[in-house]
């Protein structure tokens, strides 16, 4: 079965692309903290992952530099030949389903076009209004 969970920070903004025919693919890579660190050695590993269609616009729409997103997916190697006549390996995360981690006003690298709600959005409750509840 090849499948991956995983939670961590986005390295830097989402790169939203369309193909030729509509579809939009959007690449984020991902620091993921290591359980264990050694000294002198990197803490995190920074998996590219990839998603298209709807999950790409909103990953793009809703995350940025900082945030912290939890995705699944699975992993998907591949190859090219680059402009030198190397061939380069390639692995990916391809992302079936994403989800917000944090609130966007504990998150660092918020958007400011995001909508961020505080207590005083909220309606007060008035007193004895349970008595009209229709349950308990």
């Amino acid at each position: 079965m090849n499948n991956v969970s995983l939670v961590g920070r986005l390295v830097r903004d989402p790169e939203i692309r369309y193909t030729d025919g509509g579809s939009s693919i959007t690449r984020i890579t991902i620091a993921v903290d290591k359980r264990f660190k050694k000294e002198g050695e990197p803490q995190a590993d920074f998996i590219p992952c990839i998603a298209f269609g709807k999950s790409a616009e909103n990953i793009e729409k809703f995350f940025s530099k900082g945030n912290k997103i939890g995705v699944t997916g699975r992993i998907q190697t591949g190859s090219y030949t680059n402009k030198d006549g190397n061939k380069v390996y390639t692995t990916d995360v391809i992302v079936d389903t994403w989800e917000f981690v944090e609130s966007a006003s504990s998150s660092p690298g918020t958007k400011a076009s995001d909508p961020i709600t505080d207590s005083e959005d909220f309606m007060a409750i008035p007193d004895g209004i349970d008595d009209e509840l229709p349950f308990n």
